[in-house]
């Protein structure tokens, strides 16, 4: 039971005036522990009762029924609540160790389904830094919902069409060599692209020559098709291998190219419809009705379509296919005009679930405060950023635990870990600038320091021989084991405000904060002192242990029990 709603129902019975709701939301925290757990204003009810919130409040605090409180007491005009600690403390702790890992687990998506348009790198780029936001705020949204009960889709939408394709094989044409890019694709077309785009800027004929071999692509030419393919397998073989390290899995690759057969069939739908307008040759849907200008542009005067045209089909298509109760798209913030002009236009086609669907925007990842750019040269990759966490973490290991086994495979678990960690605990509407040392640091607000307090708890349970047990003879008590036990009660609770604000360093934090928490308590405490309280402090540890793997899994962080 939630605490707060257990004080609204005690005094819902005793307060005529307000409903349970009301009196739900008004009830705080206070900012001092010995004011209490929680703590209830009477500023509402003085009008009402024609007296003083002081006398209201000392009223309130004679007639409420006490069960399940140490005590309930009138401070000035608040009504403070003190949770009967041991009672609490014995069922939380009691339900984690009976669930173990599926503590939290609800049935809030039962029978419905979430489809997340995540990741989405282009083709014959190489992955960077770049890309690693929409990935792992994708894949953690995607765990999210899933512990709520969703069926989830995760889709990479590739970039795997447009203009680029042009630029790439007039580029290849000139300068590539077959032997060279099969050696190294992603590199070497990378370098090529980079190439392209430099001397465009100089010479506008190579623009031109870009644009035809992208409309020879669209209508088929067997030497366009060849090489596009050629590029796309190659990228996707590296893109997967970089999947693989990461642990995150999709369960569709339709990219861009997919809705290539898709677009007629909207502009006629949008026609049907009385919605496209012509403007300059070009065919528009007006937004203004909407306070959205420009209008949505459909179809360019040379006939060719855009990419709202593609992700209305791509809305369209996963609508009729995966019957969606939400429909999110990870990705960068400079996006949001385009998905407003999405929702808007599917609101104008007359589709009610217009509303399920949500771009989940992201701030960007800098370096030294500059913007990357793979156009420009200027990115971070990230294969090799990975390979120089794992050095780091197996160096702090070392130092740490020399005569640890598998010491490289949990190096990789902390330095993938570490990396994926600090995107997510970073609110995602900001960006962060790009700090390695700071990622793999096993101290401060971090991925390892999570971890490595996983393992602490772990070691203290294997020196202590425990063996966990949902029947409790005593629990753990003082001020620093009754914040811990609140935390863990809290969990189901982070889960759910995570999901619902599409907000990972919910979690993330909530993990921090946990960990904090426990080596607060373990500084202050001997858990393994033999004495009645013994078995209580360790199912406390166990306990605690098992949420923070939990909430690292749920960010597709992994907890090593050694490090």
């Amino acid at each position: 039971m939630d605490n707060k709603r257990y004080i609204a129902q005690a005094l819902d019975k005793i307060i005529d005036p307000l409903d349970e709701e009301t009196i739900y939301e008004l009830i705080e925290t206070p900012k001092k522990s010995e004011l209490g757990d929680f703590a209830f204003p009477t500023f509402t009810l003085a009008r009402t009762f024609r007296k003083a919130p002081q006398a209201i409040a000392q009223e309130l605090a004679e007639t409420i029924d006490n069960t399940g409180f140490e005590k309930v007491e009138a401070v000035g005009p608040y009504l403070n609540f003190f949770l009967d600690k041991s009672s609490i403390t014995k069922q939380v702790l009691e339900t984690v160790i009976t669930e173990k890992d599926h503590y939290g687990q609800q049935a809030i998506g039962k029978d419905k389904s979430v489809v997340i348009d995540m990741s989405s790198p282009n083709i014959a780029k190489p992955f960077s830094i770049g890309h690693l936001r929409s990935t792992v705020i994708g894949d953690s949204l995607s765990l999210l919902f899933q512990k709520l009960g969703y069926t989830t889709v995760k889709i990479n939408h590739l970039g795997d069409w447009g203009k680029q394709f042009g630029l790439l094989i007039v580029a290849y044409k000139k300068w590539g060599d077959e032997a060279t890019v099969k050696a190294n694709p992603i590199t070497e077309l990378a370098k090529l692209y980079v190439r392209v785009n430099a001397e465009a800027k100089e010479d506008p004929r190579i623009d031109e020559e870009a644009r035809q071999w992208f409309r020879k692509l669209e209508n088929g030419d067997a030497e366009a098709l060849q090489l596009w393919q050629w590029f796309r397998d190659e990228s996707l073989e590296e893109f997967n291998r970089i999947y693989q390290i990461l642990d995150v899995t999709f369960d569709s690759y339709n990219g861009e190219a997919f809705y290539n057969d898709k677009m007629d069939a909207v502009v006629a739908l949008l026609e049907e419809k009385g919605l496209l307008q012509e403007s300059e040759g070009a065919q528009v849907v007006n937004l203004e009705s909407y306070g959205i200008t420009p209008p949505a542009l459909i179809k360019k005067s040379d006939g060719a379509t855009l990419y709202i045209t593609r992700d209305l089909a791509a809305a369209l298509y996963r609508k009729n296919t995966y019957h969606f109760d939400k429909a999110l798209y990870v990705v960068g913030g400079e996006q949001e005009g385009h998905f407003r002009q999405l929702k808007a236009v599917l609101t104008e086609m007359g589709y009610s679930w217009s509303d399920d669907v949500q771009q989940v925007a992201f701030g960007l990842v800098t370096k030294n405060g500059k913007k990357l750019s793979t156009r420009k040269g200027n990115v971070i990759l990230l294969e090799p950023t990975i390979t120089e966490a794992i050095e780091r973490a197996l160096q702090q290991i070392d130092a740490k635990n020399p005569d640890l086994k598998n010491k490289e495979d949990i190096a990789r678990q902390v330095g993938v870990g570490a990396i994926k960690f600090y995107d997510l605990k970073t609110d995602r509407k900001n960006g962060y600038d790009f700090d390695l040392e700071a990622m793999v640091s096993f101290e401060g607000e971090t991925g390892p320091y999570v971890q490595y307090t996983h393992a602490r708890i772990q070691s203290i349970l294997r020196k202590a021989n425990y063996v966990p047990s949902s029947d409790l003879t005593t629990v753990p008590d003082g001020e620093q084991a009754w914040e811990l036990t609140k935390q863990l009660q809290n969990f189901p609770k982070i889960i759910e405000r995570a999901a619902d604000q599409y907000e990972p360093s919910i979690m993330a934090k909530y993990a921090i904060r946990l960990a904090q928490s426990f080596n607060k308590y373990y500084a202050q405490t001997r858990i393994l002192n033999e004495d009645d309280q013994k078995s209580g402090r360790l199912a406390l540890a166990f306990a605690t242990a098992t949420v923070i793997k939990e909430a690292l899994a749920l960010l597709g962080v992994q907890a090593p029990d050694e490090m």
